[in-house]
């Protein structure tokens, strides 16, 4: 995967567990997505996103959770954005 636009965000180590999430990704081998760089930077700023994703994502709805998952994986297809 290319480097963000801000690569000092991508090198940052950070704390807490989106740093933590990161680190174990990149241990693993694994590409780390890279909104999580930016969670894993300024977590304060980042709560409410993660927050309200969990919320549309497994919160009350007439749709269950792997449909809506099925969407958003769909969705990112078609942008080519990588899930």
């Amino acid at each position: 995967m290319d480097q963000m636009y801000l690569p000092e965000i991508e090198q940052h180590a950070g704390s807490g567990p989106w740093a933590d999430a990161v680190r174990q990704m990149r241990e693993a081998g694994q590409p780390v997505p890279q909104i999580m760089h930016l969670f894993a930077y300024k977590t304060d700023r980042t709560e409410h996103l993660a927050r309200f994703t969990q919320g549309v994502m497994r919160g009350p709805s007439p749709l269950p959770p792997g449909i809506r998952e099925l969407i958003a994986a769909f969705t990112s297809r078609r942008n080519d954005c990588p899930f």
